[in-house]
């Protein structure tokens, strides 16, 4: 299926929901969540944000953690990224009437301006999606060659064309129309971007829309971004 105009743009009383899962992410959530705060209330009060967090088959103290900061949230034994992002965006889409929907990551911390300047792409020029962009909160623990080799690859210009879930957001009507995230444990973010270009919406590739994420070693998946610095890192200190 082609659609032939974009679906989305920001109108007075426009509800944006930021869906955030989470799995046992205790160290990172409250940065997390303090970040996202203080971007919604940057935003007009034309604008009305409601904050979610999923919470996957968690076991530490992150749900404490969650209540405690009073921040809305759902709890499921998923096990699964890519079932969480869905789950939670459908919930927010059902409850809050949400109409633009913007991803982050629990280990990830978003800048003052991260929906200001998703507003300000949609006014601008209407778009269905925004693949922002991440940057790394450290490189303390990461030898100087992976750091120079991943700055290299690293595209931190308007029309890069990197995917990050951690840094997408997209319009309602328009993920609801291709199917949403896949049930997947990675890369559920990329086949979503197919799914939305195969669908021939717009999208914005902006650096503009940024975050910071961790550069943790931890992978919580195989193939995910904590995973590629391992691989990365390890290709380094054998060569």
């Amino acid at each position: 299926m082609k659609v032939d105009q974009t679906t989305s743009d920001i109108r007075p009383h426009t509800k944006i929901a930021i869906v955030i899962p989470a799995h046992n992410e205790e160290l990172t959530i409250i940065q997390c969540l303090a970040s996202v705060q203080s971007a919604i209330e940057q935003l007009p009060t034309s604008i009305t944000a409601y904050l979610l967090v999923v919470l996957d088959s968690c076991s530490d103290d992150t749900l404490a953690l969650v209540k405690a900061a009073e921040v809305d949230y759902i709890a499921g034994d998923y096990r699964c990224v890519g079932q969480a992002r869905d789950v939670g965006i459908r919930h927010a889409i059902d409850n809050y009437g949400a109409t633009w929907l913007a991803c982050t990551d629990a280990d990830t911390v978003v800048t003052d301006d991260w929906l200001l300047q998703q507003v300000a792409h949609i006014m601008t020029q209407p778009t269905d999606m925004i693949c922002g962009v991440v940057s790394i909160d450290s490189w303390a623990h990461l030898s100087p060659q992976t750091r120079k080799e991943y700055l290299a690859h690293y595209q931190d210009k308007m029309g890069h064309r990197h995917i990050h879930g951690a840094n997408l957001s997209f319009s309602s009507a328009a993920y609801l129309t291709v199917g949403g995230f896949a049930p997947l444990p990675c890369h559920e973010d990329v086949v979503l971007v197919e799914q939305f270009e195969s669908a021939g919406y717009a999208i914005t590739w902006s650096n503009r829309v940024r975050v910071i994420t961790s550069s943790r070693l931890q992978a919580r998946t195989s193939e995910g971004f904590a995973a590629f610095l391992v691989k990365l890192e390890q290709s380094n200190s054998q060569s």
